[in-house]
């Protein structure tokens, strides 16, 4: 959602008369000023959030998403508000309601200590990683505050673009490459879903891509040059790639995280900054999460494939990769299952939800044209910018550029 006027109202589709709900609170704002300990394991400091009500009702309450205490509960620790029996929640309930078109802020505490695990937030011996760390607003929309719980596998996040400044503190040994651009210890991002670093002796080198982009690696020190220059390529050619499909690249430099010694963990995207394993990482994919899911925002937990199986596509695009006949005659599930689904069905998540997801789009630019799908993909991204699109509005959209209705297409793909 860019800016002040995207913020205010939640993203109307191009394409149909129908207006979203409004998506509370709003045109949120995070300051952060968090200490390491000695290695980066630990963080401690003080977060405050300001928020504004556009509903139409006083706003009583606000809930933080603590993602990082999904799998267990000291991993962030929070000092005020009310944890939920799901620790990845807290309450916070405001002084007074909020009236609408008002703003008001939260102050609290909060420890964050990277757990013992490969995941995106956790160790990998003298390294510390902070994806999914640090507390977030919860989203409330027409269906009520979005308070789904991690499942396990995949994604189940919901946030709308904001802005943040942080402060992060540590030993000068410790190097903590991070989202945003940072100047004079400050680091500043705008318009992004979370805010993810890490911490340890990285090793780092500088491009700049043909477009603009200023591309970074950090790299443990068992990671080979070959590896990372592969890495950093693949980037640049895909960030340039994508910016010319999708619309300019908004966050001006974008880091890979490389570590070769995670074994049940392959990669993570943030807004302009990449967890990867090294080698065979997957980086034009979760480069391409930049635009599906990072500028093009979904509810994670409802409608995984509306990320995912974009970002394969778009890996495809790249590669020249047109997958004929790869999704089967009749799917016994819908592809459009969302993770609570997708949790008890575990074996079939990743080919669902991606390979067959991507299959349909395929098959949706031979119905529709290579002409078509492309400038579909352009106007789509750019009515949803920074903002949150739903399984509707990619529908209203694709019908938009089609001389046929789509009706039967939807339901022979399983996109019920």
């Amino acid at each position: 959602m860019r800016r002040i006027v995207s913020l205010l109202l939640a993203p109307v589709s191009l394409f149909t008369a129908t207006v979203d709900v409004p998506r509370v609170p709003a045109v949120p704002s995070y300051q952060v000023e968090l200490s390491s300990n000695a290695d980066g394991t630990t963080w401690s400091g003080r977060e405050t959030v300001a928020f504004t009500n556009i509903s139409a009702d006083p706003l009583p309450e606000v809930y933080l998403r603590l993602w990082g205490n999904a799998h267990g509960c000291q991993a962030v620790r929070v000092v005020g508000g009310v944890t939920m029996p799901d620790c990845t929640v807290v309450k916070f309930v405001l002084a007074r309601p909020l009236a609408p078109g008002k703003r008001a802020s939260i102050t609290f505490d909060v420890t964050l200590t990277a757990p013992d695990r490969e995941d995106r937030f956790g160790r990998s011996g003298a390294y510390s990683f902070f994806g999914n760390a640090l507390p977030v607003l919860a989203v409330r929309d027409g269906k009520g505050w979005h308070l789904e719980p991690d499942v396990g596998i995949g994604e189940s996040f919901y946030t709308v673009a904001a802005d943040f400044a942080v402060r992060l503190r540590h030993p000068r040994e410790l190097v903590v490459p991070s989202t945003g651009l940072t100047s004079d210890g400050l680091t500043i991002a705008k318009q992004v879903r979370d805010f993810a670093w890490a911490a340890g002796p990285f090793r780092t080198t500088e491009v700049r891509s043909p477009g603009g982009v200023t591309v970074r690696t950090w790299a443990t020190p068992t990671v080979s040059a070959d590896a990372v220059a592969d890495a950093r390529s693949d980037a640049v050619a895909a960030v340039d790639d994508f910016g010319g499909r999708f619309g300019a690249y908004p966050y001006g430099e974008l880091d890979l995280v490389l570590n070769d010694r995670w074994t049940t963990f392959s990669g993570m995207e943030y807004p302009g900054f990449v967890l990867l394993i090294s080698p065979r990482s997957p980086v034009v994919h979760e480069v391409a999460h930049q635009w599906w899911y990072g500028i093009v925002g979904n509810n994670e937990y409802a409608d995984p494939w509306l990320d995912e199986a974009f970002a394969t596509y778009a890996t495809d695009l790249f590669e020249d990769q047109h997958r004929p006949g790869c999704r089967p005659g009749s799917l016994p599930a819908a592809i459009t299952g969302n993770m609570g689904y997708w949790g008890a069905h575990q074996a079939s998540y990743g080919t669902y939800v991606y390979t067959y997801g991507a299959c349909m789009l395929h098959d949706l630019e031979r119905l529709i044209g290579s002409t078509a799908m492309a400038g579909l993909l352009t106007t789509y991204a750019k009515a949803h910018w920074h903002g949150v699109s739903t399984p509707a509005d990619f529908k209203a959209a694709a019908q938009a550029v089609s001389r046929t209705d789509l009706t039967t297409f939807w339901n022979s793909h399983a996109m019920n």
